[in-house]
């Protein structure tokens, strides 16, 4: 039973740093992608060998399949933590009277709003920049000001002008 468990954990590590480093790698951090890569690769030669020496238990391997599985849950649970990156959040309001842009900025986010034709009358539309890790507080305070409000998030790629370049690192 000590071999199993050894496998699944040795596994979830490999596979959560794995993904991980990917996501730096997508995310432009390639020098702690490549870092993280060294640990991930002794990991899994640790638990590939493992695995080969014990063939001849099937438990082994079923260990090694679970151990993946739980890998990449935990890692994508972990990236979704530490939520590297911005998002762009669209937002469609029926009330273009309110005052929700100002309310934005006053909270730090950079709003781009205007008059939109729905198909049933006006709209706002507002197009906010934030941090990853600030999606959930964003949507908190849309929902405070604006349950109705139709939201739409989606990560952006390359940034160029406005005054959030100022705020960003170098590396994007």
């Amino acid at each position: 039973m000590g071999i199993i468990l050894t496998i699944i954990g040795i596994n979830v590590v490999y596979v959560s740093l794995y993904t991980l480093r990917m996501i730096f790698v997508i995310k432009g951090q390639r020098v702690l992608a490549a870092l993280l890569s060294m640990g991930e690769i002794f990991v899994y030669m640790t638990g590939l060998g493992l695995v080969l020496k014990n063939l001849d238990n099937p438990w082994n391997l079923a260990a090694y399949c679970i151990g993946f599985g739980l890998g990449v849950y935990i890692g994508s649970r972990i990236e979704e933590y530490i939520a590297l990156g911005y998002v762009t959040v669209q937002v469609t309001v029926d009330c273009v009277e309110i005052e929700l842009p100002s309310k934005l900025r006053e909270c730090g986010y950079g709003v781009t709003s205007w008059l939109a034709d729905g198909k049933d009358g006006h709209r706002l539309m507002m197009q906010v920049l934030a941090k990853r890790s600030n999606e959930r507080k964003l949507i908190e305070i849309l929902d405070k000001f604006c349950p109705k409000a139709f939201v739409i998030s989606f990560e952006p790629k390359n940034f160029k002008g406005g005054f959030w370049i100022k705020r960003m690192p170098k590396s994007f």
